[in-house]
Formats: C-alpha cells, structure tokens, sequence
C-alpha cells in the first residue's frame, strides 16, 4: 500500500466553491436504518455513520426518497417531511462539527419498488413495463410487478417532488444534493428504450426521453445554487436492475452528458459498468475515457475502485475524484489509511441493510487521524 502524502487521491480540490481537503468520496450507499415510524434519520444511528466518516473529502449520503411514493426499499430514510428534515439538521451539524462535508442524494426508484409500499397500488414507471426484478420490502425479498405507466400529471407532480426535496436539504443543511439518475431507478428508466415506450412527449425521441431530468434541473435550480447540485448516471448498465442496453442508450447518455455543460453543476458523478459488457457492441467499457472529453465539469468516477486504481485514474486526468462504496462500510478512516498505509477491514454483507447498529457503528479506525 503507498503511504505517499502526494498521492492523487490526497491532493485538495475546488468542488464548484466547496473546498475539498482530498479526492476520496463517499459513494451513496443504503443502509436501510432508517426503522422507525416516518424512516426519520437519527443522531445516535446516521448522525454518527456520517460523523465517523467525516474525513472524507465528501460524503454523500444514502438515497432518501422525495415522495412517498418514491420509495422501493425497506427503512430508507426519505427528505419530504418536517419529521426528516429535521432528523437530517441533526445529521448535517454532526458531520460539520467534525470538519466534513455532506450531500444528500435524491431518489425515486420508479418501477424498481412494491405495492407493500404502495398500500396495494403499483409503482409508478414511464411504462408498464415490468423490471423482472427483486423490491426488498418489509417481508423480504418481492418480484416486482408490471408498474402503472405515469401520466403527465404524474411526471409534473414528480418534479415538484424533486424540488421541494432540494429545498428541504438546504433547510436540512446539507451542503448540496446529487440527483439520483441512475442504477435502473425512474429517470434511468426514463433515459433507455426498453423501459421508456412512451409516445408523448417524454418517450419517442432521445431528446423526449431526457426531458424528465433537465425538467427536475431547472426546477432544482431555482431553489438551491445550481452549483452545488451533482448528478448520478450509469451509461453502460445492463442485466441488472432490471435495465437491458439498446443501440440507443449511449448515444442518450451522449446526449445529457452534452447537454449537462449548459448548467454550472458541483459535478457529474459515473458509474463504471456493474458488469462485463464486453460483447455488447453498443456499451461503452471505459466510462470515464469516454466522458472526460465530452464533460467539462468535475467528474467523480466510481465502481470497483482500490487505492491504486484511484490514484491512477486521477493522474491520467479521467477525474478529479473517486467515489468508494462497500470500504467505506468497514473503513470509516478509509482517507487515513491511504495516507498511512494502513490495510482495509473486511465487511460484512450480512449486515448492509438490516436494522440497529451492528455492522453500521461498530468498524473501528485504525490509523493516527
């Protein structure tokens, strides 16, 4: 492991007006802590998550739904009522006063949820198309069912959604928010040609089928400064999430990663492909490579990442930061220990989403902060 002070992922960085002391992110991950009635976070479990890992050059936070009916998974913590804004004020100032920065990252999941959530009614998607995936609800793992296709009205009400959550983070304290566009949820879902079938103004073309996201941008923006809205995408995602690739999709994400240099962002914020996409002639293998040219904002890049790769993909000039997901679990001192040169924790799957604070609070530093 190095132990160079040098390193890239060491180096400060300019987000957009937010000083960064490093390049290393925290990526978004759920936790599904959030077991109380209203799934308001709290100080004694997210507050302190958040706290321990505080010197990250930024953190961001697990997706939290913006509507009721955003939500697909058990215990998520959400961002539209008074009860949750004020859960996350407790958050927020525990990670300020520990010198860190954090984002909260917006989510609908779209056709990726359960009528278990629903009270019986289907999930919301730009199609009746099923995913033919898994919803995790309060009884375990579910099939997803075929969604009902979302009326303009709809579409409208989900926009506002967007951006009264926004206005709640900035009440909340965060010190931005990353729209969650992506990993199969509703504006992915939106974006790709096997689950947008729509003949209206939000499906047919490339352009209709982006509409949804620069729509929710240009609402965001009018209650939070534009520059401290980040944005999530996963151009090459296929076979999981119940998201299938076409000729279509990257010319797509072409499209709004073009599009994203009208508006002044924090950043952009890519996935890697979640899977060997190799012997699809129309994916993109190398996300990065092949966005850093046509974005000229700052770039997060995440998926699989080490120390090493990290500090690579940095010195090659493909982004300014890396986003680590599943060491930040049990590595609550992940900056310290490239610093150090101190070896990763191991975690432990078995407790990524149950509730309480076993897996959660418990992964010890081990370096001198």
């Amino acid at each position: 492991m190095s132990q160079k002070k040098n390193q890239a992922l060491l180096q400060s960085f300019n987000l957009n007006g937010l000083e960064l002391p490093n390049r290393v992110v925290m990526a978004p991950m759920t936790r599904s802590r959030a077991d109380n009635e209203g799934n308001v976070p709290t100080a004694e479990l997210q507050g302190e998550y958040y706290k321990q890992r505080a010197s990250a050059g930024l953190i961001i936070s697990e997706g939290s739904q913006v509507s009721k009916e955003a939500v697909g998974y058990v215990n998520t913590p959400g961002i539209h009522t008074p009860e949750q804004v004020e859960g996350w004020k407790k958050v927020t100032e525990m990670v300020h006063e520990a010198n860190g920065r954090i984002f909260i990252q917006l989510w609908h999941v779209g056709r990726m949820s359960h009528p278990d959530f629903h009270e019986g009614e289907k999930p919301l998607a730009p199609s009746p198309i099923n995913p033919n995936a898994q919803s995790y609800t309060y009884e375990g793992f579910k099939d997803t069912v075929t969604p009902k296709e979302m009326t303009i009205e709809d579409i409208k009400s989900t926009v506002q959604d967007f951006k009264k959550a926004a206005k709640n983070a900035m009440e909340a304290g965060f010190d931005g928010v990353e729209i969650h566009s992506s990993n199969g949820y509703l504006f992915h879902q939106f974006f790709n040609g096997t689950s947008n079938q729509r003949s209206d103004e939000y499906g047919g073309s490339i352009q209709n089928r982006a509409k949804i996201l620069f729509e929710v941008l240009d609402e965001v923006k009018q209650v939070m400064p534009e520059q401290k809205i980040g944005l999530r995408l996963n151009p090459s995602l296929d076979g999981v999430f119940g998201m299938t690739m076409d000729e279509e999709t990257i010319p797509t994400f072409d499209y709004i990663v073009s599009k994203l240099n009208d508006y002044n962002l924090a950043y952009l914020h890519l996935s890697e492909p979640f899977t060997d996409v190799s012997d699809i002639p129309y994916a993109v293998t190398e996300i990065a490579k092949h966005y850093r040219p046509r974005y000229q904002g700052n770039l997060i890049i995440n998926t699989n990442f080490d120390q090493e790769k990290g500090n690579r993909v940095i010195e090659n000039g493909d982004a300014d930061l890396v986003a680590y997901g599943k060491p930040y679990i049990s590595n609550p001192d992940l900056v310290e220990r490239f610093a150090q040169g101190v070896e990763l924790s191991d975690w432990d799957e078995d407790t990524f989403y149950v509730p309480g604070k076993k897996g959660y609070l418990d992964y010890e530093k081990k370096t001198n902060s």
